[in-house]
């Protein structure tokens, strides 16, 4: 295991990496960054070794010592280099607001996701409605803010923008339009992409989106 400064084990189609890749970009902290070569094949030594658990990415290892689970990361990263960009909420009870509404996308999107794209009929319409029912629960909690927290990016966003890479898919194999459905979540999601960090972490959209064919291919699905 790696034992000087911060390493990242990542797979890059991952939204829990890009979470940890965005926050050390705003932190401005200097990172190596290792890819798992093929995840759906094979573990490396190395990821296997930092999580025994779970057995995936991301992990973070800062001087030899492994760190797991993206929201446990992000929280580290603000607690080790608290001088730098803040990334959790100042007040207690944003910081308990924003792991809410983390804790209920990451719920959310671990079945919805997956159903979106690799079901179809019935199945795929149910879960793109409580797809989109939980958007619209994000937006009217954005409100007119620029990002959740207000006028500073913060852990909320962070947790959030990088499943917007997905949207392209999602929308193309469900035939929807997020710009009409959802405009000021879209508007939260350009400004976001404004920023250095995001636009470094998040993939394009039609790379995730021929990654999906090449997943469902694989996996059989038609």
């Amino acid at each position: 295991m790696e034992e000087e400064g911060v390493v990242l084990l990542e797979f890059w189609s991952s939204p829990y990496v890009m979470r940890v890749k965005i926050a050390l970009e705003e932190k401005g902290i200097q990172f190596l960054y290792k890819e798992e070569e093929n995840i759906f094949l094979g573990k490396s030594p190395l990821l296997l070794e930092a999580n025994p658990i779970y057995k995936k990415v991301p992990v973070l290892i800062h001087n030899g010592k492994p760190i797991c689970e993206s929201h446990n990361i992000l929280e580290y990263i603000d607690q080790v280099w608290k001088d730098k960009f803040p990334i959790l909420p100042h007040h207690p009870y944003e910081r308990a607001r924003s792991r809410f509404w983390i804790d209920f996308f990451d719920k959310m999107i671990y079945d919805i996701g997956r159903r979106m794209w690799a079901s179809k009929g019935e199945d795929q319409e149910d879960a793109k409605q409580e797809f989109l029912k939980s958007l619209k629960l994000l937006e009217e909690e954005l409100g007119d803010k620029p990002y959740f927290g207000g006028g500073q990016f913060g852990l909320l966003d962070i947790a959030l923008i990088p499943f917007s890479c997905r949207f392209y898919t999602y929308e193309t194999f469900c035939k929807f339009n997020l710009e009409k459905i959802c405009p000021n979540l879209m508007k939260w999601v350009n400004k976001c992409n404004e920023r250095e960090s995001v636009s470094k972490a998040l993939p394009n959209p039609y790379k995730v989106y021929d990654f999906g064919l090449e997943v469902k291919k694989m996996l059989g699905i038609e």
